[in-house]
């Protein structure tokens, strides 16, 4: 007996809803139907906004977080304090410390963290940028917000290297954020007490 299934346009539907990150068979099954059968889905309105989404965003020029010009809100805002600089791993971690309202300085994402094993080099990574812009912006302080486990620590001891000469206090977040985990996994409150506990990062 012939086996019965969703007409192809629907199989593909759901074959592009299951290559996003947390969508297993079942979600991206409900998720189709749901596009195709109910009117207040509004498909074109969907595909409309993931097509503008796509061509529109784009790394800040400055510190990697997402932006629709060449610089993002954060780092055009005038009230920011230029003379701080929190440096975090991914785009992403800088949404979390700013929910959190502890840190109003500039942001520096690195685009990762070194890992030999996956071969992730120094050039892979943002660091070349970092090192500009403390050099030109003659910053007071940068504070390391990494995460707290064998990778991070290597990439913090790397550009804490680079950045001994150049006369800048280096400080890392360290209270409260549990071992091996990263900024999304804190809460508001946890991520403010780091900042506030925050120690310097011995060379």
């Amino acid at each position: 007996m012939q086996r019965i299934d969703y007409p192809p346009l629907i199989q593909e539907l759901i074959r592009q809803l299951r290559r996003m990150p947390g969508v297993g068979p079942r979600s991206a099954e409900r998720m189709a139907l749901w596009i195709v059968q109910r009117k207040e889905a509004r498909a074109d309105l969907i595909a409309e906004a993931i097509s503008k989404t796509v061509s529109g965003i784009r790394a800040c020029v400055r510190c990697g977080f997402f932006a629709e010009a060449n610089q993002c809100a954060i780092c055009s805002d005038p009230n920011r304090d230029t003379q701080s600089l929190c440096v975090v791993e991914q785009a992403t971690d800088i949404l979390w410390l700013e929910r959190s309202g502890a840190f109003r300085g500039l942001y520096h994402s690195l685009g990762g963290r070194l890992s030999p094993l996956d071969h992730i080099g120094p050039e892979d990574l943002r660091i070349d940028s970092l090192v500009r812009r403390v050099k030109e912006d003659q910053l007071h302080e940068v504070i390391f917000a990494l995460s707290l486990d064998v990778e991070g620590e290597a990439t913090l001891s790397y550009i804490g290297e680079l950045l001994k000469l150049e006369g800048v206090n280096i400080t890392r977040m360290a209270q409260g954020l549990p071992a091996g985990s990263g900024l999304e996994t804190a809460d508001e409150l946890t991520l403010a007490r780091a900042f506030s506990g925050r120690t310097p990062f011995e060379r």
